[in-house]
């Protein structure tokens, strides 16, 4: 299997993904709920697709053909990725929340550590 990184970047793609995790929703739509950009988003998806988290699925050609537009990939967030999700983004709030080690501290005015 392979591993996946929890950058800032993956935490907003999960968490647009889980905000309807029933939805399906297109890159551009996931690039807009994320604020990221499409370079970033793309490849996000790819990996979250490999560990199985999330699937994909290509527009039905008619319709994008009627919209006169191109073919949208849809992703949705898979029941085991959703509550693995859930999982990464809990600890990845939890670790943002311990307090700096000591050598991260900075100085203070009166010779403390802040």
């Amino acid at each position: 299997m392979v591993s996946l990184r929890m950058t800032l970047q993956t935490q907003l793609v999960l968490r647009a993904l889980l905000e309807n995790p029933a939805k399906q929703r297109y890159g551009l739509e996931l690039c807009e709920l994320a604020g990221l950009p499409s370079g970033t988003i793309y490849p996000i998806l790819a990996r979250l697709e490999q560990v199985g988290w999330v699937a994909s699925t290509w527009e039905d050609p008619a319709v994008h053909e009627q919209a006169g537009r191109p073919r949208r990939r849809f992703y949705q967030i898979t029941e085991d990725g959703g509550e693995r999700a859930r999982d990464a983004l809990a600890r990845a709030y939890r670790a943002r929340k311990q307090p700096l080690p000591g050598w991260a501290a900075r100085p203070i005015a009166d010779g403390g550590v802040s």
